[in-house]
């Protein structure tokens, strides 16, 4: 009989724990912000039939080291151990009873620390079933303090434009760490610095640097901070103190004798504003006639030679002095003034190039067509057969053997009623188209006529010779006389 009942104590325990089983439900990770609260699930399913809960105990798990949390014993009750006792509680009212329900022995853990990141164990302790748990890993963030602030309220731009930290940005023991970057139209440089924390954070510091200007003054810098998906901005605006930068206006370059109404104006940008002004002339004193209103300087009167020279304008700040200066000339009389629009000035005279360059242009085009044109003829008139080309000129003959072979009719009879009308005519050179015409051609046959020629030759080149002012030869041509012949006749 014992070992009957011990078989079946046996197998009655096999049968339960083969049954429909136990498990313990758990999220894999959970995570929170130092100083947050979060909430750690722990629930059993039972079996069916049910077994019975001993006891449930939470447990941190941390680098191979357990310790206990917290404990829920159905005839104990509950019980937190240190340094979590003012920390975690479990979240239903019923473990707490002292009739338990410990099916749900979900913790909360309130006011997070780095210390508290590890693994968690529930672990359930049932009979006849033995022990049941699972474990959830908690990640502990910390958000880091982000500010931004500016190396000294009041940065000053020196002479020597040396390079200075004007901004820092910091992101303090953060976990993970975070990424920093600068935004802004500054012409400066970043420096970065990362440190590892004990308490397993990291703190992020970067400077901006830059050369201190008067272009740096009232610029706008911003830190951007990026931790996880947040987005930190911090923005602060430049101080930039700096020396008094000089102009002074109001000569407009003609100043001409008995103006009336000028004036020099000493104009300063400076930080902080300029507090003192001083007015001097070069190589002399101011003219008596002239009147110091803050950082004026009023002539009164007419302008006359003596306000002439160079004006000087020292400007004091609290930072330093610096000097502007201006030529004044005076003119006898006011300085012609050029028509209005002088950019068109300048565009007519591109537009009147322009058009010169285009009729030089049109010109030689045109000159090159014509040349051209007569390369063309020429060759033309080369390719010709022999049969249409034109005769050649003949060769000059000797007056003698003109004289040889004039007929009668070459020659026309000229009277000169005075000597002034050959003063008049003009002496041109001779021409003669001696070639053979094809309808007379040219014989050596002596004319009938020949002598009568002779004669009347013979007195016109005498009366020729009498009234022309200027030596002739001796001897005319028959051309000559034919030329002076059809003059005679045209202007009758």
């Amino acid at each position: 009989m014992t070992m009957l009942a011990s078989v079946w104590i046996v197998l009655l325990a096999v049968n339960i724990q083969a049954g429909d089983g136990q498990s313990v439900q758990m999220d894999s990770i959970k995570s929170g912000f130092v100083g947050s609260q979060v909430e750690l699930r722990c629930i059993f399913v039972n079996s069916n039939p049910p077994v019975k809960i001993s006891q449930v105990t939470w447990q941190k798990f941390l680098n191979g080291t357990k310790q206990n949390v917290a404990i829920a014993n159905p005839s104990l009750g509950v019980s937190v151990l240190p340094p979590f006792k003012e920390r975690v509680t479990f979240k239903q009212a019923a473990v707490r009873h002292r009739t338990p329900s410990l099916e749900d022995t979900t913790i909360m853990f309130s006011n997070l620390r780095l210390s508290d990141e590890a693994a968690y164990i529930c672990e359930y302790t049932t009979f006849p079933a033995g022990n049941r748990e699972n474990m959830v890993n908690l990640t502990v963030f910390a958000r880091p303090l982000t500010r931004m602030t500016l190396t000294t309220p009041t940065i000053v731009a020196r002479p020597q434009k040396r390079k200075m930290t004007v901004a820092t940005c910091l992101s303090a023991n953060g976990k993970p760490q975070s990424v920093i970057k600068w935004d802004t139209r500054l012409k400066g440089e970043a420096t970065f610095q990362e440190t590892q924390n004990s308490n397993g954070t990291v703190t992020v510091r970067s400077n901006y640097v830059v050369v201190p200007s008067r272009e740096t003054h009232k610029q706008k810098l911003t830190c951007i901070v990026t931790y996880r998906n947040e987005r930190i901005t911090d923005s602060v605006v430049l101080n930039v103190q700096y020396e008094p930068e000089v102009k002074i206006e109001g000569f407009d370059g003609n100043w001409y004798l008995n103006r009336q109404d000028v004036s020099l104006t000493c104009n300063t940008d400076a930080n902080p504003p300029v507090t003192v002004y001083q007015w001097k002339l070069l190589n002399g004193s101011l003219p008596s006639t002239v009147e110091i209103r803050n950082n004026s300087l009023i002539f009164k009167g007419a302008v006359t030679y003596e306000l002439a020279g160079t004006y000087v304008c020292d400007a004091t700040n609290g930072i330093g002095t610096r000097t502007g200066l201006v030529e004044v000339n005076v003119t006898e009389k006011p300085m012609a003034r050029g028509p209005p629009g002088g950019i068109l000035g300048v565009l007519g005279g591109v537009v009147a190039a322009g058009l010169l360059i285009a009729v030089a242009v049109t010109v030689f085009m045109v000159y090159r067509r014509q040349q051209k044109t007569r390369t063309e003829t020429d060759n033309d008139l080369t390719d010709l057969p022999p049969a249409h080309k034109p005769a050649p000129p003949p060769p000059k003959k000797k007056s003698s053997d003109l004289k040889g072979h004039l007929t009668s009719d070459d020659i026309q009879v000229v009277h000169l009623d005075k000597g002034e009308d050959m003063q008049k005519l003009p002496l041109q050179p001779p021409y003669y188209d001696m070639a053979p015409s094809e309808s007379t051609p040219f014989t050596d046959k002596p004319n009938s006529d020949h002598k009568d020629c002779d004669v009347q030759y013979a007195e016109l080149d005498t009366a020729a010779l009498a009234s022309s002012p200027s030596p002739r030869s001796s001897v005319q041509t028959a051309g000559d006389l034919v030329e002076y012949a059809t003059i005679q006749s045209s202007s009758h």
